[in-house]
């Protein structure tokens, strides 16, 4: 991770990635997605299980609270029910 987070290209500083991971600091879904792929697809040498484990962690973050990802959705399905019960389709 040092050697990455070295790099220019590195959505973020290593200070900030460790805060993440101690969860001292939640990142925003934008730079976590950045984090993901710069770590899965654009750091060279990362073996290929990594873009699995990207994938597994995509799909986690988006339905952590933080991310109010699950409210969107919901207040969508709400928002559609209304629509359709109003009958202004």
């Amino acid at each position: 991770m040092h050697e990455a987070a070295a790099r220019p290209d590195c959505p973020a500083a290593l200070q900030t990635i460790y805060a993440y991971e101690r969860g001292g600091l939640v990142p925003s879904m934008k730079q976590f997605l950045d984090l993901v792929e710069f770590y899965a697809l654009k750091t060279e040498g990362t073996p290929p299980e990594i873009r699995h484990e990207g994938v597994a962690a995509v799909v986690t973050a988006i339905s952590l609270p933080a991310y109010h990802l699950t409210q969107a959705m919901g207040l969508i399905a709400r928002l559609n029910a209304s629509w359709d019960t109003d009958g202004r389709k």
